[in-house]
Parts: C-alpha cells; structure tokens; sequence
C-alpha cells in the first residue's frame, strides 16, 4: 500500500502562510506528477493544483498567485506554499500522485486540516 505523508496543516489568520508537506515513496514520486486536492466541509473535493516529474505546474483559479507547489527530487517531497490565505481555503486538504497534474489520481495521502479564522 502507498502511503504519502502530509504534514504541516493548522490554524492560520486570514492573510496568513501556511506550508504543506507531503512524503511519498520514491519510486511513486520520480514516475508521476504530484500536486494536492481540497475538500472544505459540504463540498466537493476539489483539484488545487499539480506539478509534473519534470518541475511545471499548474493550479485552480481560485489559487493562482497566492499558492505555490514545488518538488524536491532529493526528499522525495512536494511542498504546498499557502499565502494570503483567505476563510474559504478552510478545507482538509490531500496530497496525491499521479497524471495530468494529478488530475487523473492514482494515490491519496490521509488529508491534514487547514484551518483560516481570526
């Protein structure tokens, strides 16, 4: 069974930082692209964005400008660099591997709690 490991989730204020880590196996992470997905109570999970074996990546709207995914081959670890958050990026959010920007999922990571309130 893969396991990706996410870290780094919490409470943050409204236009705060927040960095999310996710650790996968190496054969996963050097074969696909990895990236992270959300799901804020009552809705449905939703892509936030990916980035490919290769380093290029791609994110929601919602996110662009404020979010930054990057990978380091090293570790074995994609990072999720939330800024300027806002309320409504609460959400669980979870890491994944696999096409298109991980648009297409192969594998889940268990989801960490993102958490923005004053």
């Amino acid at each position: 069974q893969v396991q990706l490991v996410e870290s780094g989730g919490g409470l943050v204020q409204p236009g705060g930082s927040l960095r999310l880590s996710c650790a996968a196996p190496g054969s996963i992470f050097s074969r696909y692209a990895m990236g992270w997905y959300r799901q804020a109570p009552g809705k449905q999970r939703e892509w936030v964005g990916g980035i490919s074996s290769g380093g290029s990546a791609n994110y929601v709207d919602s996110v662009k400008g404020r979010f930054t995914i990057s990978r380091d081959n090293a570790k074995n670890t994609v990072y999720l660099q939330m800024n300027s958050l806002k309320p409504e990026d609460t959400a669980v959010y979870y890491c994944t591997a696999g096409g298109n920007y991980v648009r297409d999922v192969l594998y889940w990571g268990q989801g960490t709690q993102v958490t923005v309130s004053s």
